[in-house]
């Protein structure tokens, strides 16, 4: 209830607009991006609680420490340990065979300094967990965010890219400079 009562104010009173597909109603991997600035994880919040989306993200162990890992976890926060990140795919797994739904919010492109390609975590986990992939965006320069389309990966990866590609094309983040081009290593 606290929640919802929250995202109605924000969406209230921020400039933003939700512009939504409705949420998706199966355990879905849900792209966050472009991911250009950590202001996207209160627009995140706001459209998970407003779309009444059970939301799970993954975020670096480190994040969890100390008087933060309560306050990460009830947001919904899976903690990753870098040194075993398989853990999370069998999480994952279990969550989805346990009945829960739930959308896995994952940003394949991150904020942290000049890269030239998505990480393919994401795509991983929707293949292996048979997950489908919600395109969640951010785009500044019609102040609109939500969820776009889901899609089923075909396990052909330039593919399932192209897709991607097609619909974050006109999408340019909160920080617009910092935008990574949906490409994945393996498509090279």
């Amino acid at each position: 209830m606290l929640r919802r009562l929250t995202a109605r104010a924000f969406w209230s009173l921020s400039r933003w607009k939700l512009v939504s597909q409705p949420a998706p109603d199966q355990p879905t991997v849900l792209i966050g991006a472009p991911h250009t600035s950590n202001w996207d994880f209160a627009l995140m919040l706001a459209i998970a609680w407003r779309l009444k989306v059970n939301m799970r993200w993954l975020g670096k162990k480190s994040l969890f420490h100390g008087w933060r890992g309560p306050i990460m976890r009830a947001l919904g926060g899976i903690p990753v340990d870098r040194a075993d990140p398989s853990r999370v795919v069998s999480e994952v797994i279990e969550r989805v065979q346990s009945g829960e739904v739930f959308g896995l919010v994952i940003t394949p492109d991150g904020t942290r300094g000049p890269h030239t390609h998505w990480k393919s975590g994401f795509y991983r986990i929707a293949r292996e967990t048979g997950m489908p992939v919600t395109l969640g965006y951010v785009d500044r320069t019609t102040m609109t965010t939500g969820l776009g389309p889901t899609i089923s990966l075909t396990g052909d990866v330039a593919k399932d890219m192209d897709a991607i590609r097609a619909f974050y094309a006109d999408k340019a983040g909160f920080r617009p400079e910092n935008r990574v081009e949906p490409r994945l290593r393996e498509e090279c």
